[in-house]
């Protein structure tokens, strides 16, 4: 093979279905059958959504027009600039993502890594227990937050992990879906509220406390005031913690690291499906054109502005004076509020008065 894809999660299959139209020869390695559901704020961006456009993917779901930040006294809203974003069930884009590898003409391995080791001109891929070895010219590595593969090459960094941030996601019914993603801010979480059908809507709430979900809903109670009683899914499923790091993208020349296992700040922006879908094209770019080192420079770009505007909200949201300042700041200042969305989203700055 020419490549293969280490996880068949979104990202994985992004990757795969650009590196199958490019005329490679790719196998995705994915223990888990689909649809594979797992813990996402489940919006994405409008140059995510741009993304899947580009290889022909639109699963069902609802449009972003714009990003609100509220608290239980104000809130402030800024539009979409550059088109809509998406919000969509895990479970619908995986079903998308997946049919469109299988017309693409992927190979997909119920099967999972338990090993990667590069040679001279290959890398071997051990199978799951058996230890079966594939072999192939490179290997994309999309298996996640806590990616083994990313471990087991020693490029796993340590980060300061004091203030560890966790996510637990389920979704309700509700005859008031909003047009926008709600960022709901609390004294110590935070409540995002996606659309994603018609009558569905998201609800992930992100804190450094390890409490239920039961536990932190209740701190929201103009959201819980919307939908209807009752219809919060006692299904709840959690990620974190989320800041992780990793010395490189590229590792021995053949193996890159693509969306969370590539390093991740924080699911606060939403940006997490978005990078990972561009990354996943600038890999297989990369690949294509033989200049694979190149995917570092790419891969840095790609994060150099998400990275350093939600590091600076998640540091200001540490420090109860200051988080507790987030929500009137930003009605106080709506230009610069729509700017940062914008800039996020993948529009130019050009904020327009209020």
């Amino acid at each position: 093979k020419d490549v293969i894809v280490i996880g068949g999660g979104p990202v994985g299959l992004v990757a795969a279905i650009h590196a199958a139209r490019r005329g490679l020869s790719v196998t995705v390695l994915e223990p888990r059958g689909a649809p594979i559901d797992k813990a996402c704020g489940e919006g994405i961006m409008p140059h995510g959504v741009r993304e899947l456009d580009a290889i022909g993917v639109r699963p069902p779901g609802m449009p972003i027009h714009g990003i609100v930040y509220a608290d239980e006294r104000r809130s402030v809203r800024a539009p979409m600039r550059s088109g809509p974003g998406l919000g969509v069930r895990r479970t619908a884009l995986h079903l998308a993502l997946t049919e469109a590898a299988r017309g693409a003409g992927v190979e997909t391995l119920a099967a999972a890594s338990s090993g990667v080791a590069i040679h001279e001109g290959r890398v071997e891929v051990s199978l799951g227990r058996t230890g079966e070895l594939l072999r192939s010219r490179y290997v994309v590595a999309a298996d996640g937050l806590h990616s083994p593969t990313r471990r087991g090459l020693g490029v796993d960094r340590p980060v300061g992990l004091r203030h560890k941030r966790f996510g637990l996601v389920t979704h309700a019914r509700t005859s008031d879906v909003p047009t926008d993603v709600e960022v709901h801010w609390a004294r110590d979480c935070e409540l995002y509220v996606t659309p994603v059908s018609e009558d569905v809507v998201g609800l992930a709430v992100l804190s450094e406390a390890r409490a239920p979900l039961s536990a932190k809903l209740p701190e929201f109670p103009s959201v819980l005031a919307r939908v209807d009683r009752g219809s919060v899914e006692d299904r709840v499923l959690g990620a974190g913690p989320f800041r992780q790091r990793s010395a490189r993208r590229v590792v021995g020349g053949r193996v890159l690291l693509v969306g969370d296992a590539a390093g991740y700040v924080d699911a606060l922006t939403g940006e997490g499906l978005s990078l990972g879908f561009a990354q996943a094209r600038l890999a297989i770019d990369s690949l294509v054109s033989g200049r694979v080192q190149g995917y570092e420079k790419a891969w840095r770009r790609t994060v150099r502005e998400p990275t350093a505007l939600t590091g600076g909200v998640l540091l200001a949201s540490r420090w109860g004076p200051v988080r507790s300042g987030i929500v009137p700041a930003a009605v106080a200042l709506p230009t610069v509020f729509e700017a940062i969305v914008n800039r996020l989203a993948g529009a130019p700055a050009h904020p327009s008065a209020r």
